[in-house]
């Protein structure tokens, strides 16, 4: 752990907000589910950033980071790596403003995913089997190029993405005991934490990642950044190396870490849907599977899932969701 980390300022995260708000239709939705309440006897609620432009959490980074490039970097244009919304984002950011954006994305990347990134204007490069494969390559090509390389995870994405977290925290449901959300690279539990601790809330902050692909989680818990095998189905959350700057911010902030199984994702799925009618893809459902193996815990909380993403394609639902 580098214990130099520098994330955003809660006031930066109020900026990201105005300015996404020029873009976006925000805030998105927070809604309570009295099947969920009753399954887990709790207060649930499900914070629906599934219904983005992009159906994912992360284009708020990609619209933010894009309103504050210099003109130099404008000029040479963004590169970066990604198994989909990260590529969605960045795209969708990118092309607001009139920038070019070259995608590294793998091989057997979501095809749904990968379409939509170009239909976003992004240049997509298909290569190597895994994420981890697609980022080296990446960065080479940036360097190359004199281009603009975006982290998966970096400050100004973390605001971005934050403002979710504004939105529930300050303004939806300020009473919200506790958050559940899932963790890839880790923006999205950075910008929660940002914003609870910068209003100073009570509210305690859960990740939650698969077991099949845990580095953030282990990286947490030992505070060594380390590869770990990365085979999860949830390719929303399947990093097999962890980020320096998540690990850094998260470590003494973030409240717990769960890990599920991909088997009990999949069952996570399902229950959205049969329960709520509201379709995720595998990430999305993270934070959902982990509450079902929590339920104990959660019991008479007021807790806030997030649903982070709906991008399945459809022989995925049909697999997942048979009649």
């Amino acid at each position: 752990m580098s214990g130099n980390a520098t994330g955003p300022t809660l006031d930066e995260v109020r900026l990201a907000r105005e300015i996404i708000g020029q873009t976006l239709s925000l805030p998105t939705p927070l809604v309570h589910s009295p099947a969920l309440s009753d399954r887990w006897d709790a207060d649930v609620s499900l914070k629906l950033e599934c219904v983005t432009p992009t159906s994912a959490f992360k284009v708020r980074g990609g619209v933010y980071l894009a309103s504050q490039l210099a003109e130099d970097e404008r000029q040479r244009g963004l590169v970066t790596s990604s198994t989909g919304n990260h590529a969605q984002s960045i795209a969708f950011g990118a092309t607001s403003i009139g920038v070019e954006a070259t995608i590294f994305m793998p091989a057997n990347a979501n095809p749904d995913k990968v379409a939509a990134t170009r239909r976003l204007g992004g240049n997509v490069e298909l290569v190597g089997e895994r994420f981890d494969d697609a980022r080296r390559l990446a960065e080479e090509f940036a360097a190359e190029r004199g281009a603009r390389y975006v982290e998966p995870i970096e400050p100004r994405l973390i605001a971005g993405v934050g403002t979710a977290a504004l939105e529930v925290l300050e303004d939806q449901q300020p009473d919200t005991d506790l958050v559940l959300l899932p963790l890839g690279g880790g923006s999205g539990s950075c910008g929660w934490v940002t914003v609870r601790d910068g209003l100073r809330h009570h509210a305690e902050i859960w990740a939650a990642q698969s077991a099949q692909s845990p580095a953030a989680h282990h990286a947490w818990r030992s505070g060594r950044l380390e590869d770990r095998p990365n085979r999860s189905l949830a390719e929303g959350v399947a990093t097999g190396s962890p980020f320096a700057l998540a690990l850094d911010l998260l470590r003494g902030r973030l409240n717990d870490f769960i890990l599920v199984d991909d088997a009990q994702i999949v069952n996570a799925i399902r229950l959205l849907w049969d329960l709520q009618h509201v379709m995720a893809e595998p990430a999305g459902a993270v934070g959902v599977a982990a509450a079902e193996q929590e339920r104990e815990r959660l019991a008479g909380k007021r807790f806030v899932i997030v649903i982070s993403g709906a991008n399945a394609t459809r022989s995925q639902l049909l697999e997942w969701l048979p009649d």
